[in-house]
């Protein structure tokens, strides 16, 4: 079962598409977060979604929400996906141990091998203010992001 609004978001550390470590924790204080989980890099429904995000960029930086999003790909994949659309948000790679940090969140599909399509979006004090699912095969809107943005604006007005 996926974490709830108003938990603790547990905290995380995991290779981006360079390489480079993140860490959730780091953004405490500084920066409001949108985990965006998704199945997989370079499949239609996900490449539909995160290039829709990359054209709202401008959403999630007026808000200071850090965009982020995570698969199990590797973060090879992860690092020619985001280059061939032109992505400039993190994409995080959860492959090892595989799907840990879905597991934790609730969103791993066990049977599938991947998590499935979960947004937290969590405040500069790490605490989960809204989240959203869409079943398998359905994209999120932008418009379910604006909403949980506009939520999240009153709690640090």
């Amino acid at each position: 079962m996926a974490l709830e609004k108003l938990t603790l978001a547990p905290d995380f550390e995991l290779a981006n598409q360079y390489g480079e470590r993140i860490q959730l924790g780091d953004f405490h204080g500084r920066r409001n977060v949108a985990l965006v989980f998704f199945p997989l890099a370079f499949s239609g429904t996900c490449t539909g979604e995160f290039c829709a995000l990359r054209e709202n960029l401008a959403l999630f930086e007026h808000a200071e929400v850090e965009l982020i999003g995570i698969s199990v790909d590797s973060k090879h994949t992860l690092r020619a996906w985001g280059e061939k659309q032109g992505y400039d948000f993190t994409l995080l790679s959860d492959f090892w141990p595989h799907g840990d940090v879905a597991k934790q969140y609730g969103v791993f599909l066990e049977g599938k091998g991947y998590a499935t399509r979960a947004t937290f979006l969590i405040d500069k004090s790490g605490v989960i203010r809204d989240t959203f699912i869409t079943a398998p095969g359905e994209a999120r809107s932008i418009d379910a992001y604006r909403a949980a943005i506009d939520a999240l604006a009153p709690a640090h007005a």
